[in-house]
């Protein structure tokens, strides 16, 4: 990783990173939904509240053009969209300049079609102002649940407890029947529930496991049991079965520093089943003792 951000502030280089962003996107005709960090309304902000990256939302069947824009761009392709997370929302990009960029083509908790779902949300979109570069962020309601459904995947973070508050614990009756409106528009209702207390009211759900695993933590077996179950045909659960056995390669990537060989690979793929078998028996004496 080129070490040229030194001396930026993250603050400067976030907002610099989500113009950018824009740049390129608006060069290709693709709309973005700004989301998070300085693209955020003020009151739903606290103090010390900082980004670490520029995410922005994208219609799913433009993602994969804006990335490759923004690689065209200078832009290094750090993580694919299939090795991002257990819900294969995001790819990330690193810029020697502006840091880190999070290219979501779907946004986690959200059940109906990605693109339909960002459509719903570019309805009544609003526009900030990010680094002097006019910017289409979701409107007040959307702003708040993409909060929501991000801290229900934060497992409890001090972060993501002050996102909340913020979002939801604060928020007027007008502004939490508007999120309630977005919530059954976009079907979000599990990840809404993980978010605020009242996830076990839907154990029937085939994503509750995958929303436990992400509030509540639980191993790697766990999450990928979880991912299947949560899958929305036997294909897909079916691919993500056998894909369960493979080696994220980027993530080994991130690790070893550059892109690991064939050997570092194979040694991986190896590696994995035991330390999954090893945290599940830890996991297993843990909730003995607590028995």
């Amino acid at each position: 990783m080129t070490k040229t951000t030194a001396g930026v502030p993250l603050v400067v280089r976030v907002a610099m990173s989500h113009a950018a962003v824009q740049h390129v996107a608006q060069a290709c005709g693709i709309d973005v939904l700004h989301i998070k960090g300085p693209a955020l309304d003020p009151s739903l902000t606290w103090e010390g509240r900082e980004g670490t990256d520029a995410d922005v939302l994208v219609r799913a069947s433009n993602a994969q053009a804006l990335v490759e824009a923004l690689q065209r761009s200078g832009w290094e392709l750090h993580s694919r969209f299939e090795n991002s997370s257990a819900f294969e929302h995001s790819a990330t990009l690193w810029h020697h300049l502006w840091g880190y960029a999070d290219i979501h083509r779907l946004f986690p908790g959200i059940g109906i079609d990605p693109d339909a779902a960002f459509e719903r949300l570019w309805a009544d979109h609003g526009q900030t102002t990010i680094a002097d570069v006019p910017c289409a962020v979701p409107s007040l309601p959307g702003q708040a649940l993409v909060l929501l459904l991000h801290a229900a995947r934060e497992g409890g973070s001090p972060r993501s407890a002050d996102d909340i508050r913020s979002a939801w614990g604060d928020a007027g009756a007008d502004q939490r029947a508007a999120v309630r409106t977005l919530v059954d528009e976009l079907d979000a209702g599990v990840a809404f529930a993980a978010a605020t207390g009242t996830l076990d009211e839907h154990r029937g759900a085939r994503e509750y496991d995958l929303w436990a695993v992400s509030l509540r933590g639980g191993t790697r077996f766990q999450e990928w049991r979880a991912r299947i179950k949560a899958a929305p045909s036997r294909r897909e659960a079916a691919s993500l079965a056998l894909r369960s056995i493979l080696v994220n390669t980027d993530h080994l990537a991130m690790l070893r520093g550059h892109q690991p060989s064939g050997p570092e690979i194979a040694v991986e793929f190896f590696a994995r089943p035991v330390r999954g078998v090893a945290q599940s028996w830890r996991a297993w004496r843990s909730r003995r003792g607590q028995g």
